[in-house]
């Protein structure tokens, strides 16, 4: 797991900086058009949404499926709906930001956006899975070492525009990419390259979702969908296992 490791320490380190810069702008000189800082932090976080937005809607011309894609959304959502996940999420953002609250730059964005924000755009993607599959079956970490190099930079300007919560997207993604590598033997089978394409394109729904959200266009409850992220591995099961099963009935 030391690509793992790797990874999350890039995002810990590329977030304590962002949220320097976001400090140092607070305490920028003020003009005729109001306080600098504040009105910095509000334009970056309209480019980072955009760039958010590019990212989402390139990782969805990765899916080949369509109707992969459709269940795993429409199923995905109402799994997350009934758990009510957005809700549970917000209230432990909520308590984490009255614990860290010398922490917070002071934004706009509470600890919650941020935290789900980040984690989805470092967790979802080819990198993470292939990556953390690669640790785990045979040591080689270079696909890590690289996303960690990324997710670094990114962490620095999602930090400086989204808040404190981008720091715990680390442990997100230390679990997630953890868990894959711990279990790498047991599901490689499962993660061909048709379902992991499958889940970059339903993940990327839902950062174009998120980029929305930052832009202020919608509100809609991103979190209640990340079930929809590992729906892809059952439904391109059952792809391959219904014909079979019909054509040993009927054939």
């Amino acid at each position: 797991m030391t690509g793992t490791l790797v990874n999350a320490l890039a995002i810990l380190v590329g977030s304590a900086a962002g949220l320097c810069l976001a400090r140092l702008a607070k305490h920028l000189p003020t003009n005729g058009s109001g306080d600098l800082g504040q009105r910095l932090q509000s334009i970056l976080m309209k480019s980072v949404a955009l760039c958010v937005l590019l990212i989402g809607i390139s990782g969805c011309l990765k899916g080949k499926n369509t109707l992969i894609s459709i269940l795993s959304m429409v199923i995905g959502t109402l799994i997350g709906e009934l758990l009510d996940l957005d809700r549970r999420m917000y209230s432990l953002g909520d308590w984490v930001q009255k614990k860290m609250e010398r922490l917070a730059p002071g934004g706009t964005t509470s600890v919650s956006e941020g935290f789900v924000t980040a984690s989805l755009l470092f967790c979802v993607g080819a990198m993470a899975i292939v990556g953390a599959l690669q640790d785990g079956l045979t040591g080689n970490h270079s696909t890590l070492f690289a996303k960690s190099l990324l997710d670094g930079i990114s962490a620095v300007i999602f930090a400086s525009s989204l808040g404190v919560g981008v720091t715990l997207s680390a442990v997100a993604v230390f679990l997630y990419q953890g868990l894959i590598a711990a279990l790498a033997s047991l599901i490689s089978p499962l993660l061909g390259g048709t379902v992991i394409a499958e889940m970059t394109c339903v993940g990327s729904l839902l950062i174009i979702a998120l980029s929305l959200n930052m832009l202020g266009v919608t509100k809609i409850k991103v979190m209640n969908m990340t079930p929809a992220c590992l729906l892809p591995i059952l439904i391109c099961r059952l792809y391959i296992i219904v014909p079979v099963f019909f054509q040993r009935i009927f054939g």
